[in-house]
């Protein structure tokens, strides 16, 4: 063997000829492959052409994999080798588990243990799973491809009460180390909202005032934290409930400056802005206006002189949409 271990010096791939890829063509821009690159990928074309599925075709594509972990094709052949050899499937999970943290941000890697999993069709394998991802999370805690398949693996195993358990708690713990993980906020919704009612939430009354709850207190913590005002529009507008019944919280989002300590008054259902907080807050000011725009009539007024002040002094990157706004609903008023 040299010393880039060629599969062209290994006696066990003497009985395959490689294909190149640039075989009988003179490319005006070649791709600069390495030659250990090239050698794999040379006779992992030949493999694929004589439709091989054998052990040495897991070993070739592995190879492939950690030199190019999206290389689709690479992926594709060695799941229908895996498949055809009866090989065992979790194993192969386990194999994968150090390339899904390398590479986490390679779809490929992500699509290849759905396949795995669908194939296994294993509860307690998909428990692993989730907890495996719980490892992934925690060094990129957004990462997009791993909460989309997390949320696949719940959706796939939608019925199983014990996998959907933690889950709420779950990202309850990720929104108090970050208040502003997107991904927390969007996976705490996918599991109380979008995914059905699960079990301990038949009460949708009671789910909606403990999602009120959370999610102000949230917003009295960091209330700048556009994730979480997104949060509570979601909740209003999936629940059908109308902005109008939060005015009383949002009012003092919307002050200059939070209320002095001596003249707070204590109301547990709308907790007030940190004495720190940045205001106004433009997310608040935004749901005031269109608590106005909804009511119509004179305080369409209020809702305009909301957007100006958006527009020329608190959220001039979106001037542009600020003035579109107060286009629409002067028009609508005429």
């Amino acid at each position: 063997m040299s010393e880039l271990e060629l599969l062209a010096d290994d006696p066990e791939w003497a009985d395959v000829t490689p294909i190149r890829q640039y075989e009988n063509v003179n490319p005006i821009a070649p791709i600069f492959y390495s030659e250990e690159y090239k050698d794999a990928t040379d006779y992992f074309r030949a493999v694929v052409k004589a439709g091989e599925t054998s052990p040495r075709v897991l070993k070739l594509t592995e190879k492939i994999i950690r030199m190019n972990p999206a290389h689709y094709t690479a992926w594709q052949h060695r799941y229908k080798t895996l498949i055809a050899l009866q090989a065992d499937l979790e194993e192969e999970l386990r194999l994968m588990d150090d390339i899904a943290k390398q590479f986490l941000k390679t779809y490929q890697v992500w699509h290849h243990r759905r396949l795995l999993l669908t194939a296994i069709n294993s509860v307690d394998v998909a428990q692993l799973e989730l907890e495996f991802l719980k490892d992934v999370l925690e060094v990129d805690t957004k990462n997009y491809h791993t909460w989309s398949y997390r949320q696949w693996i719940l959706a796939h195993f939608n019925k199983e009460a014990r996998l959907w358990a933690g889950e709420r708690p779950y990202a309850e713990a990720l929104l108090d180390a970050d208040v502003r993980n997107n991904s927390a906020w969007h996976h705490r919704f996918f599991v109380v909202f979008s995914s059905g009612v699960r079990l301990g939430d038949e009460d949708r009354e009671q789910v909606l005032r403990r999602e009120l709850s959370f999610v102000k207190e949230k917003i009295a913590l960091a209330p700048n934290n556009a994730s979480a005002w997104n949060y509570l529009r979601g909740v209003l507008e999936f629940t059908k409930t109308p902005f109008e019944t939060l005015t009383s919280f949002v009012l003092p989002y919307t002050a200059p400056k939070p209320p002095a300590p001596e003249d707070e008054v204590v109301d547990l259902d709308n907790p007030l802005p940190s004495q720190d907080a940045e205001l106004p807050c433009v997310a608040a000011l935004e749901f005031l206006a269109d608590v106005y725009e909804k009511r119509g009539g004179d305080d369409t007024a209020k809702a305009v002189e909301i957007w100006k002040t958006l527009a020329n002094e608190k959220d001039i990157i979106r001037k542009k949409y600020w003035e579109y706004r107060i286009r629409e609903a002067l028009q609508r008023a005429t």
